[in-house]
């Protein structure tokens, strides 16, 4: 019996076949029995796969459907890739799911890896078939593209394969992923960031390496891959869960942590699909065609990006259509209820099909996510003691900090005695002293140096000044061109060179030329970059909040947990102790899955507790969409007590989840780099830095009056000191609110 009834899905874009279909069916079968595909055993007997098997799974009907424009020699290739994707997949989960081998596993992979040459390299010689099959076609399909594209596709089948042990590692621990690690994971071990690779191939469309690593880029991507990884767990839960012991499925994660049945986990997973799909297409429509010209894209690279985007669409529709038909999943009477293919199905006959029905999901989606009123009296939000059990250290230079900071502050131009004059001003010294960032940095860094906390204390105050300002001065008007403007001017005040920057116009350009001069000079060139980096991710995040406020749009789930952590500005300020150390660990250490997801456990914690005490300042005084209730409000359509427990529950997880990688993942680290013993101090230094980072946050929110409701309603009321606009704040509502009182 079928575990669930299959969902509604959104289906906006009709399936189309490829007409190479036949011959792709005749090419891969042969090339399967040449690799050995078809004759590898099973250590549990039998073979991992045989020729019935091979032809009832039909891989060239999914790369027929999901590439219908390509010809026919290049869909043989793109079939291949599949079919050794597939079987790679299923000789892992004989050889070392089953067995729980993860030592094997480990040197299985390590010679796959040997196989992804450079130019001028030799592999060793394949051993098994998975080795055969992947020396084929690494040699038949990189020379057709850049050395840009191997690069980004060497990493994409580097994750397919090696994060293949996360799963396995879970399924030896019997441990069920939370959902935020779940969706990060799926990405990497799921494989469809290296589908999206092979769209370029097949309709030789190869992304211009100048915008690869866009966000509109990335997210297009990323929200191709979540759609995909999203519905194969839906079609794939019964064979993966119910019959071969797997736990890496969003409808068994999504069971689990919501503790719901198992038909209730299939729609929420069904939901945020839908979500995904109307992410991607938000960004195909809007952001890919201003990077293109933001960039000035010359007209080759732009035809690229369109069909690329084309290209994945064509994927999403013609995956669907291969799930809803393979014998490799739980689809009984899939493709009539889901719309599928009728009528002709060749190129060119989409006209003949009837119109699509099942756009009902995404038109209810986008309507709710669109609907949010605003500055609504949601009051006060109480919620239990949440689960940060680390210990809260004070450090003794927490007054010179203050001091510090509000001195620097008036040098800055930040507080103001008088009405703020556009980013000049935007506080005054009330609302500075609710604040008391100098409390927050004195606890999460307790054992640095006056200098240490102070230059702390002043990053935390210029990124909460900018997160201020931007909304106060552009959201309003919707002056978004003004605030990218402003954001693009930015990073010339952190030269790489510490060479000379422009004139300071405003408080956020003479804060930032000021803490550039102080943190960055001691820095090596390497560590200086990537502190850039995080500071221009936060600021530029700033401008996606200021456009969803301009749309008045409740974000995607999963786009929003991605940006808050930049919006918050976590990175930046982790890093700053990160980056201390940068020279005494190896290098790339910290792009591992172990510090990554350590890094983001602590991230996602100390930026929901965030949204908790901030939902009131937010939602009723400031007519905000981004806060983490609000957002499972939205696209739950749940009420926000429920919410409220939801996101206290994703606190718990993702610090339980911090707690499983000190205890398992970083020994493991230390082993498998064989790191030297100062090495393992800093990085377990980094651990406890992390933990202070988190608990000296939870101790600012619960002490200072920036999100207390009599302060907000005294701040917030007509009249109310230069600094404030007055209740309502949010956009929209300009012409609502009484100007300030002249001081």
């Amino acid at each position: 019996m079928d575990a669930f009834t299959l969902p509604d899905f959104y289906l906006s874009h009709p399936a189309r076949i490829n007409p190479n279909v036949e011959r792709a069916r005749r090419h891969t079968m042969a090339w399967a029995r040449d690799m050995g595909m078809l004759d590898t055993p099973s250590p549990r007997g039998g073979l991992v796969w045989d020729e019935p098997a091979l032809a009832a799974m039909d891989y060239a009907l999914m790369c027929a459907y999901t590439h219908p424009d390509c010809d026919g020699p290049m869909l043989d290739l793109i079939t291949d890739w599949y079919v050794w994707v597939f079987f790679f997949d299923d000789d892992f989960l004989e050889e070392f799911k089953y067995s729980r081998d993860l030592k094997g596993g480990q040197r299985y992979l390590d010679r796959l890896e040997l196989f992804m040459t450079d130019e001028g390299q030799d592999p060793p010689e394949p051993l098994n078939a998975a080795e055969r099959g992947l020396d084929d076609l690494w040699r038949r399909t990189v020379p057709l593209m850049s050395a840009d594209w191997r690069s980004r596709f060497r990493a994409s089948t580097h994750f397919l394969m090696v994060e293949s042990m996360w799963e396995l590692d879970n399924i030896q621990r019997r441990r069920i992923a939370n959902p935020i690690e779940y969706i990060q994971m799926r990405r990497r071990v799921g494989g469809a960031p290296w589908s999206a690779n092979l769209v370029e191939v097949a309709a030789a469309a190869e992304i211009p390496a100048e915008v690869a690593a866009t966000r509109p880029v990335k997210v297009l991507t990323d929200t191709f891959a979540d759609a995909v990884h999203l519905r194969n767990d839906l079609f794939s839960y019964q064979r993966e869960v119910r019959e071969e012991g797997e736990n890496s499925n969003a409808v068994l994660v999504f069971e689990r942590f919501f503790d719901c049945s198992t038909q209730q986990a299939a729609e929420m997973v069904n939901d945020l699909l839908t979500s995904r799909l109307l992410q991607f297409e938000d960004t195909a429509l809007v952001e890919i065609p201003a990077m293109l010209a933001e960039y000035a894209v010359p007209p080759p690279g732009q035809a690229n990006v369109a069909a690329y985007t084309k290209g994945l669409q064509d994927w999403q529709a013609g995956g669907h259509e291969w799930h809803a038909r393979s014998s490799r999943y739980m689809n009984q009477g899939a493709a009539t209820r889901s719309g599928g293919l009728h009528g002709p199905t060749g190129l060119g006959t989409s006209a003949g099909r009837p119109v699509f029905t099942s756009i009902g999901p995404g038109a209810r989606r986008r309507a709710r996510q669109h609907s949010q009123p605003v500055c609504p009296p949601v009051g006060h939000l109480d919620f239990p003691e949440l689960y940060i059990p680390f210990e809260v250290r004070l450090s003794p230079h927490q007054d010179a900090a203050r001091r510090a900071s509000r001195e620097w502050a008036r040098a800055m131009g930040m507080i103001t005695d008088t009405p703020p004059a556009g980013l000049d001003g935007v506080w005054d010294d009330d609302e500075f002293t609710a604040m008391d960032l100098a409390f927050c940095a004195a606890r999460i860094h307790p054992g640095g140096d006056l200098g240490g906390v102070t230059l702390a204390a002043l990053w935390l105050t210029w990124g909460t000044y900018g997160d201020d300002a931007y909304p106060r001065v552009f959201g309003a008007t919707r002056s978004l061109g003004a605030a990218k403007a402003l954001t693009d001017r930015l990073p010339a005040f952190m030269p790489l060179d510490m060479g000379e920057v422009p004139e300071p116009a405003n408080a956020v350009e003479r804060g930032l030329a000021d803490l550039w001069r102080r943190t960055a000079e001691p820095m090596p060139t390497a560590a200086r970059r990537q502190f850039r980096t995080a500071v221009e991710e936060m600021t530029t995040s700033w401008l996606w909040e200021l456009g969803n406020q301009a749309a008045n749009r409740v974000p995607d789930p999963v786009d929003y947990l991605e940006m808050r952590r930049r919006t918050f500005g976590s990175d930046m300020t982790i890093s700053l102790s990160r980056l201390a150390h940068h020279e005494e660990v190896p290098e790339g250490i910290y792009q591992t899955r172990t510090l990554r997801e350590l890094e983001t456990a602590a991230q996602d914690a100390a930026c929901y507790l965030n949204d908790l005490y901030s939902y009131q300042k937010e939602i009723e005084f400031e007519g905000e969409v981004h806060n983490m209730v609000l957002v499972i409000e939205n696209f739950l359509d749940v009420d926000r007590h429920t919410a409220r427990d939801i996101v206290v529950d994703l606190i718990r997880v993702r610090v339980e989840q911090f707690e499983h990688i000190l205890e398992t993942g970083l020994p493991d680290l230390f082993d498998q780099w064989e790191l030297d013993d100062h090495a393992r101090r800093v990085l377990s230094g980094h651990a406890d830095h992390l933990k202070e980072w988190m608990s000296g946050i939870l101790a600012w929110h619960d002490e200072v009056a920036r999100y207390r409701e009599d302060w907000l309603r005294a701040k917030h009321r007509p009249g109310a000191p230069a600094g404030f606009s007055g209740r309502p704040t949010g956009l929209g509502t300009s012409a609502a609110r009484l100007a300030p009182a002249a001081r």
